[in-house]
């Protein structure tokens, strides 16, 4: 009896050392979890803390956008007016006016334009902007709303036909733009070239070019049908193309309130057809693909 009795004490206080050791174990789990849901917590508001770009540009009552204003048909200084316009201007005017803002058009270097961007000089890029796989990295980008594709732009009197006519020439191109990804992704015909310069504008290296100062000039194909079309300038565009591209809004990284913001005016847009219409003002059709 002394026996079973010794033993039923040792079996009872040893169940109560586990049942003590199971209540530790689930505390610290209970405390684990709530530790880390806290943490969760605290995460998600401190994400929607710091993405107020969309209240931001309504507390300020205004949206910057910066371009280079020698971008035509996108955007560009109108030589009457001394204004900034085109087609990208028109389509950022509809969208700050649905938003309720001010559009203020900020000319910047383009080829600083993701440090204008970061540095809060511009709340956007919004200039016939190439969507890129590093772009993508670096910004927030809106819904592709146009297509392009960089070509090569030459005096119709140098006859030339094809990319191996180019051998030896001298290329111009705009410094910072998706042309030079363009000519980077084709560097056969880059290693042909005999010269490749640099210019801040698309609209300098074409004057150059009819002037003799170049061979041919890599540029978007909408500024280029827009070129000739207002110019007198005998050139023709080489039927290959080095690109086809996509046109995009850049926003800083992050700013996703502000980009989801303004896709939805664009589809907006594009439902009521005020997309076509402005398009149709530009390039007397609906080229638009949103």
């Amino acid at each position: 009896m002394l026996r079973r009795a010794v033993l039923c004490y040792y079996a009872a206080s040893a169940t109560a050392e586990i049942r003590k050791k199971e209540g530790m174990v689930m505390k610290r789990c209970l405390t684990l979890v709530l530790a880390l849901a806290m943490l969760l917590s605290l995460s998600i508001s401190a994400a929607a803390e710091e993405d107020k770009s969309l209240q931001d540009i309504l507390d300020k009552g205004k949206l910057i956008l910066g371009l280079d204003a020698s971008f035509p048909p996108m955007g560009f200084v109108d030589a009457d007016t001394g204004e900034i316009v085109g087609f990208d201007i028109d389509l950022a005017k509809e969208v700050c006016a649905r938003l309720g803002v001010e559009l203020v058009c900020q000319p910047i270097d383009w080829a600083a334009k993701e440090m204008e961007l970061n540095a809060h000089h511009i709340d956007c890029i919004w200039n016939g902007m190439t969507i890129t796989p590093e772009r993508l990295e670096n910004m927030s980008i809106s819904l592709p709303y146009l297509k392009n594709d960089q070509v090569l732009v030459t005096r119709t009197a140098d006859g030339y036909k094809t990319l191996s006519d180019l051998a030896g020439k001298k290329l111009g191109i705009q410094a910072g733009s998706s042309a030079n990804d363009a000519l980077d992704g084709t560097a056969e015909f880059k290693a042909t070239l005999g010269e490749i310069i640099p210019f801040e504008e698309n609209l300098t290296a074409l004057m150059d070019l009819n002037q003799g100062g170049l061979d041919t000039v890599l540029v978007d194909v909408i500024v280029a049908n827009y070129y000739m079309t207002v110019n007198s300038y005998p050139f023709t565009i080489l039927k290959e193309s080095l690109a086809p591209e996509e046109y995009g809004i850049g926003f800083r990284k992050g700013d996703a309130a502000l980009c989801k913001k303004v896709n939805e005016i664009l589809l907006a847009m594009r439902e009521d057809g005020t997309l076509a219409k402005i398009s149709n003002d530009w390039f007397g059709t609906d080229i638009t693909i949103i």
